[in-house]
């Protein structure tokens, strides 16, 4: 993977789940498959980081307690660590078991990539929305 500025997209056309543009889900923390702030995906992105989510401190304990610590900072591969409020483009399947597990965060609907319904459909995604 190419590191990208964080002004390019990696597809400018890329839809959200509401079928609008996508929208930036964190230039701080930098988020997205592509570091480019956005959760875009393409045929590189086998865990599908389509989920702009907003980070709690429950579904941050869930992801380490199976295997993804998200909030230890790893200073060597430049990430200060997640903590409760910062978005975050998370993998879909990650998000989907963190529902099924009672843990899902909320997610920024317009910051959401639209592959993320091949996983996830609409009404559950809106039943999980931060409020506009």
């Amino acid at each position: 993977m190419t590191t990208r500025p964080v002004t390019e997209r990696y597809d400018p056309s890329a839809r959200n789940v509401l079928g609008g543009e996508l929208e930036a889900c964190s230039l701080d923390p930098v988020t997205g498959f592509f570091r480019n702030g956005c959760c875009e995906t393409s045929h590189e992105d086998t865990g599908m980081h389509t989920v702009c989510a907003v980070m709690t401190a429950e579904f941050l304990a869930f992801s380490k307690a199976v295997g993804n610590d998200l909030s230890t900072p790893m200073p060597e591969y430049g990430f200060a660590g997640l903590k409760p409020g910062d978005r975050w483009c998370l993998c879909a399947p990650r998000w989907k078991e963190a529902l099924d597990a009672g843990a899902a965060p909320k997610v920024v609907l317009a910051a959401t990539h639209e592959e993320t319904l091949a996983i996830v459909p609409l009404g559950v995604l809106k039943d999980h929305a931060v409020e506009a």
